[in-house]
């Protein structure tokens, strides 16, 4: 009896692995498929200001690279982008004074995007931020 629970066990632990497994891939796979249509928003919207690199313009557009802008609180970001910015800011003891206009036409889903796209890439590495996420902060206004 115990030799069969053993076995049993062992089955179920190899299935649980793999559906966990699958899980993950599916996860992946819909996080890099985000972050693809992403480039196509930045590239867009985004990038005659903020470069292709995401250094930004000096003294007038800020850099997207390692800030806590873009890596901190996801619902300060997702306001930059909904209501623009229209006070200057400071990054690495420089100020940058052109204000941002609001990007509030672009679906839930082009902001989920490209947010997510700018979290993961010129060297950022940060949570991708939901579409559901998005929604709430809109909502709030």
């Amino acid at each position: 009896m115990t030799l069969k629970f053993f076995i049993f066990s062992i089955f179920v632990c190899l299935a649980l692995n793999a559906q966990h497994k699958t899980k993950q891939k599916t996860i992946l796979t819909k996080n890099i498929a985000l972050i693809d249509s992403g480039k196509i928003v930045y590239e867009t919207y985004c990038l005659p200001c903020h470069q292709a690199n995401g250094m930004g313009v000096p003294k007038m557009n800020p850099p997207l690279v390692k800030t806590k802008w873009v890596l901190g609180d996801k619902t300060i970001l997702i306001n930059i982008l909904l209501k623009g910015l229209n006070d200057p800011i400071e990054i690495d003891d420089e100020e940058y004074f052109n204000p941002m206009p609001a990007h509030d036409f672009l679906s839930n889903g082009q902001i989920a995007a490209v947010l997510s796209y700018v979290r993961n890439n010129f060297g950022n590495k940060a949570e991708s931020i939901t579409v559901q996420e998005v929604k709430d902060v809109r909502n709030k206004k």
